[in-house]
């Protein structure tokens, strides 16, 4: 039996996870049962999930997102297939005999079954993706680029936003289809504001009805009556934004103007936005690619997209092609940890 589900089954009240450390030092969290049993119910009330659904657990057991699936499992009583993490979980099912009503994944995960396909051109998990109530994809951003394969699947995909704060999502935003969205729509029974900086807060059970600050500014859309839903759109991390100049720039914009450029070149890279130490300008914006080289014309593409899109200072001066990026334990790039090495050369 999984370790956590013999300490559920026991009647531990208490657990102690840990963050991803994707922004930061890992660190632990202590989260209560009655935290995670709430999530769990919200969950399934959002997906219409019912006992004996079939749900596929792909993700990393010691981080909030994989512990979830399992809890989920218990609270909603589905039927659960763990298998151990990889890129294509469902690279050793049969499509054909197959069924899972829930899955959450990592965009690697998506992205690595959309692109195995079968002598039609068809990923090879289709059937059983389409067949599913609701599909999660959460822990990174998704790329333009995926979110244009998604349109393939039937299915509702959703992005999650949550934290291990949160246990696991707050808010979520459709993907594929007619409802498909940029902004994040807040859960029932989530309150959610901003500080000053512009920034989330976020109440719930999940949180044990206590303020859980962010670092993540966003665009908070109110209803226009109490019957309404919350609405948000996630605009990048606070202790991310560069400051060139005296110029404050939100990386996370600037990537996703480069993302769509690199699509029309067809490129689909791993790839971010940081500021560098630079003695005139404080600090000057470079651009790291995974393991992609840019032609002159590219570049320059890239350089005129950003000017139009996100101003003139937020162009970045200088590109670098990495082999390949550290990652944390979660799968996240790990930016900090790339920087301090590129730093110290």
């Amino acid at each position: 039996m999984h370790p956590f589900l013999a300490a559920w089954r026991s009647g531990e009240t208490k657990f102690t996870l840990h963050t991803s450390g994707s922004t930061g030092t890992p660190k632990p969290i202590d989260l209560t049962r009655a935290q995670m049993e709430a999530s769990a119910r919200l969950t399934g009330q959002t997906f219409g999930l019912q006992p004996g659904d079939k749900a596929l657990v792909c993700l990393n057991t010691r981080y909030v997102a994989g512990v979830m699936m399992l809890v989920r499992g218990e609270v909603l009583a589905l039927n659960l297939t763990i298998v151990e993490p990889s890129a294509n979980p469902l690279g050793t099912f049969n499509p054909a005999t197959t069924r899972f009503d829930f899955a959450a994944f990592v965009p690697l995960q998506l992205q690595t079954m959309l692109v195995d396909v079968d002598q039609s051109e068809k990923p090879v998990a289709l059937p059983i993706l389409n067949n599913m109530k609701a599909i999660l994809v959460g822990g990174a951003a998704t790329s333009p680029a995926l979110e244009d394969a998604l349109q393939v699947i039937q299915a509702p995909v959703y992005s999650t936003y949550g934290m291990t704060e949160t246990v696991s999502h707050i808010a979520i935003r459709r993907l594929n289809g007619p409802e498909r969205t940029d902004l994040f729509q807040v859960l029932p029974g989530v309150d959610v504001g901003t500080d000053e900086r512009g920034c989330l807060h976020i109440t719930a059970a999940a949180s044990n009805f206590e303020r859980i600050q962010t670092n993540d500014v966003v665009d908070l859309i109110l209803p226009d009556s109490e019957a309404g839903q919350v609405r948000f759109r996630l605009l990048g991390r606070a202790d991310s934004i560069i400051n060139t100049g005296g110029v404050k720039v939100q990386p996370e914009a600037v990537e996703r103007v480069i993302e769509n450029t690199l699509v029309r070149f067809g490129l689909t890279p791993r790839l971010f936005i940081a500021g560098l130490p630079d003695e005139r300008l404080g600090q000057r914006i470079a651009l790291f690619l995974e393991n992609t080289a840019l032609t002159s014309g590219q570049w320059e593409a890239i350089q005129q997209a950003v000017r139009t899109g996100s101003g003139m200072y937020a162009v970045p001066k200088v590109w670098y092609n990495v082999p390949a990026f550290p990652e944390t334990a979660t799968g996240k790039i790990d930016r900090k940890g790339l920087l301090e090495e590129w730093v110290n050369r």
